[in-house]
């Protein structure tokens, strides 16, 4: 599933960057061409450590944390009573290597930015660790070569030993996990293997598994945490994916109605956890007066306005959040179909902040 829902999302990104002339008449085979690494997997030597401050591209003593920045009129808690373990979409667009070098300055720049724009949603709330990890090429998934799996392993133990450190680190506040796309792909497995179960499930705030698709049967009973169905609710897991009106969802539904599910069982024609941004709570809809602020972005992408009451939510029968037309100013990078992926925290952003803040108030009195 991972390798072939991520191949749809390469898909998308790329035609929003590219000729769509082109793409109709050389389509996957460009792509792979263009994206999918020619050499061999490297042999990746074991995870680095994370004991230290130069690992992480946020932690609460790192000068210059990118998540950290907030936009005007919001300010970040001076002593938050959470952490977060935080981990950021694919930045690597190169065909080089299989896993980023954990050294690209590219890779590296974009994930920060990626930060600006998804973690310092939590700022209020929770102190915030992301790891550098050596993530997966855009081009791994773009093949069934054997090669693509073996990096995905590779990816997850960074992320796998990160985790480790970060409980180490954090202390024993309660913990927020966090990541988007490629990143959400990891924490589903994170779910699976290092929470479900173990005596850390009993901290979590909650998961936000944001833009990646979850089976409510084939898929979540493998995670150890419910979804969140309430707005107070602790210990759960939100995840959503947004489309503007008029929506065409078969590059996610067609790939992931052909795989099984984490638990083993198919994914075909089976609802995923949508839950409401502006709401907090599993399924419904909202008006736009809801939205307490989009992330509206700079042309250069380095600082954005928190705007309120833009945008509506409502998730649909299948489990895919609607976001009614599409919102203005929000930059080139809609994808088509009208997918709103690499804005699914920006466009809710007050929410997610007021969400995090609510969900860590439950988990108290709990």
């Amino acid at each position: 599933m991972a390798r072939k829902f991520l191949y749809a999302v390469v898909i998308l990104i790329v035609l929003a960057g590219a000729a769509l002339m082109t793409y109709r008449f050389w389509g996957k085979e460009l792509l792979r061409l263009a994206m999918v690494p020619r050499v061999a997997v490297e042999q990746l030597a074991p995870p680095p450590s994370y004991a230290g401050a130069e690992m992480w591209i946020a932690r609460p003593d790192k000068p210059g944390n990118p998540a950290l920045w907030v936009p005007a009129g919001q300010s970040t808690a001076a002593d938050p009573p959470a952490a977060l373990f935080f981990i950021h979409p694919t930045s690597y667009l190169e065909a080089t290597h299989w896993n980023a070098p954990l050294d690209n300055a590219e890779a590296n720049a974009r994930a920060e930015l990626f930060l600006r724009g998804q973690a310092s949603a939590f700022n209020g709330i929770a102190a915030i660790w992301a790891p550098r990890y050596r993530q997966v090429a855009f081009g791994a998934f773009l093949t069934s070569q054997a090669e693509a799996s073996r990096a995905l392993d590779f990816a997850y133990r960074d992320v796998a030993a990160a985790f480790a450190a970060f409980l180490e680190q954090a202390g024993d506040r309660p913990i927020i996990l966090a990541g988007h796309s490629q990143g959400a792909l990891m924490l589903t497995r994170l779910l699976a293997d290092q929470v479900a179960g173990k005596p850390v499930a009993k901290r979590i705030v909650a998961a936000y598994a944001v833009g990646w698709p979850i089976s409510l049967t084939a898929d979540l009973p493998a995670l150890g945490l419910p979804a969140c169905e309430r707005e107070d609710q602790a210990g759960c897991i939100l995840s959503w994916q947004s489309f503007a009106e008029p929506a065409d969802h078969a590059m996610v539904t067609d790939i992931f109605d052909a795989t099984t599910g984490l638990t083993g069982k198919p994914r075909a024609a089976t609802a995923m956890v949508c839950t409401n941004p502006l709401t907090g709570r599993a399924g419904g809809s909202a008006p736009a007066e809801a939205n307490l602020g989009t992330l509206i972005p700079s042309k250069d992408l380095k600082s954005a306005e928190l705007t309120a009451g833009l945008v509506p939510a409502a998730c649909d029968g299948r489990g895919f959040l609607n976001i009614g037309a599409s919102p203005p100013n929000m930059g080139p990078y809609m994808l088509p179909g009208n997918n709103y992926h690499v804005f699914d925290y920006s466009l809710f952003w007050g929410n997610v902040r007021a969400d995090a803040a609510r969900r860590m108030a439950a988990f108290g009195r709990k």
